[in-house]
């Protein structure tokens, strides 16, 4: 019996996927920038105040399942690996639809104008925005190439997502916790 080479096809396929989520993390990006500072918030009331801190357990879900998905994949346990990576793709999701539904109940929350540390807030939150961007398209690539079986090309570019993703988590939880002190919350 002989083996065959992967055929063009299955490489072909790569940059449409590519393309389509390069597209769709445009989209979501565009449409969180729309939510966030053009669309007026739907409900001036207080009914879901929990969400951000919701989903700033989310971001710290996330955060852990990354460093423990880091620690197996380290020891050579792919499969362990993998659902400590899908774990941190969940917690992303369900803090996705939490951001989504809180700002468009609420709007945005600004950090208090004369508070301590506004600077530092401000380019924390800043670097996380950008890098959250960034990350949207690098995760789904990166499951893309897990989940298609183009391993080499995974490694290659989870030692990007992986620490662009993981800052991003865990800012988010810092960026919560210092709006919340400077508001008295």
């Amino acid at each position: 019996m002989t083996t065959v080479a992967p055929s063009s096809n299955a490489k072909s396929g790569t940059a449409p996927a590519i393309a389509a989520i390069l597209a769709i993390s445009a989209a979501a990006s565009l449409f969180l920038f729309w939510l966030i500072y053009i669309h007026p918030a739907a409900a001036t009331s207080s009914q879901y105040a929990f969400l951000p801190a919701m989903n700033a357990v989310f971001n710290g879900l996330a955060a852990t399942a990354l460093l423990i998905g880091y620690t197996f994949v380290r020891a050579h346990k792919i499969k362990q690996h993998r659902a400590s990576m899908i774990t941190a793709f969940v917690f992303s999701t369900l803090f996705l639809i939490g951001y989504i539904a809180h700002h468009a109940l609420h709007g945005d929350v600004r950090y208090p104008l004369h508070a301590a540390l506004r600077t530092f807030y401000l380019w924390l939150l800043a670097s996380h925005i950008v890098l959250a961007v960034i990350a949207l398209p690098l995760v789904l690539v990166t499951f893309f190439f897990s989940l298609s079986g183009r391993i080499p090309q995974h490694r290659r570019i989870a030692r990007w997502t992986f620490p662009i993703w993981l800052y991003v988590s865990v800012t988010g939880v810092i960026t919560y916790v210092m709006l919340r002190i400077a508001l008295g919350s």
